[in-house]
């Protein structure tokens, strides 16, 4: 069985829903507290043990690329002014040199079309994709101790309430080994009352290179896009897939409240901000 090294990121979204907040700064550059979106991504990724981040980009993120490299000028600029905490900071969040790579998705054709995108970096061997939106910390490192258990594909899932499954990706549960199960279907935004289960896919997957050559002939699906989803399915004929109840608060960043939601659950959990922000949101809903 094959080590999960390389990680797929795919970052060209343009961020509509953020407007005007991202007509100039990526979606993935906004801030949770004081980390972009994106840094807490790969944090995840680095302590399930990822070595190699493959970023699928648009136009206008070449910010995404800087952050991820070193900033000669401020590095100095700390130094010089004592702010040692502050570089040091700044050093341990940077990836070593080639550990990050950067290809373009010229044209939105959607998830699986960025993910075959990558297909020449990430080679022959399995790979985790990682939605950046999607901020569940642990889940990564959760996967692949799922990973080493059942092999093969794996999918992180979570649940919803039953009137809610239409909006979401559903997976069919086949045997349950309590927080793993065989998955023995997918659905996309199945019409409501007809979804096989209530656990959505969730943003978090472990694949097999075999999927590179499905979606290199995938055609379009919902949205008129290359769908990830429908590829899977595909590949599901062929390998197990596995779903993992992922144990943990998944906050969706790519909306307003999510991104709100998880700036709070963030700054409360902090030892240097929490007590102080708990007073200020207390007062605040008092008043």
């Amino acid at each position: 069985m094959k080590r999960i090294r390389k990680a797929v990121l795919p970052v060209a979204g343009l961020g509509t829903r953020f407007l005007p907040a991202t007509k100039s700064v990526p979606k993935e550059m906004l801030t949770v507290v004081d980390r972009p979106v994106i840094q807490h991504v790969v944090d995840e990724a680095r302590e399930a043990g990822i070595e190699h981040f493959v970023f699928v980009t648009g136009r206008n993120k070449g910010v995404i690329e800087d952050h991820f490299d070193i900033a000669y000028e401020l590095d100095s600029t700390l130094a010089e002014r004592g702010k040692t905490k502050e570089l040091e900071a700044l050093k341990a969040d940077l990836p070593a040199a080639g550990q990050t790579s950067f290809t373009r998705q010229q044209a939105p054709l959607g998830l699986g079309h960025a993910v075959w995108c990558a297909r020449e970096i990430v080679g022959d061997e399995p790979f985790a994709v990682i939605l950046p939106d999607m901020l569940s910390r642990g889940c990564m490192k959760q996967m692949i101790e799922a990973y080493e258990q059942h092999g093969g594909n794996v999918i992180a899932v979570e649940e919803v309430p039953e009137d809610q499954t239409h909006q979401y990706g559903i997976v069919a549960v086949g045997q349950d080994f309590g927080r793993t199960f065989e998955i023995e279907g997918m659905v996309e935004k199945p019409p409501k009352g007809t979804a096989p289960s209530n656990l959505i896919i969730s943003g978090r997957y472990i694949l097999q290179p075999e999927i590179f050559g499905i979606l290199s002939s995938q055609e379009r699906g919902a949205g008129n896009e290359i769908q990830l989803t429908d590829a899977m399915k595909r590949l599901a004929a062929e390998q197990s897939f596995f779903g993992l109840r992922y144990e943990g608060k998944t906050y969706d960043t790519g909306n307003k409240l999510g991104f709100l939601m998880a700036n709070v659950a963030y700054a409360l959990e902090r030892d240097d901000l929490g007590p102080a922000f708990r007073a200020e949101l207390e007062a605040h809903l008092k008043g």
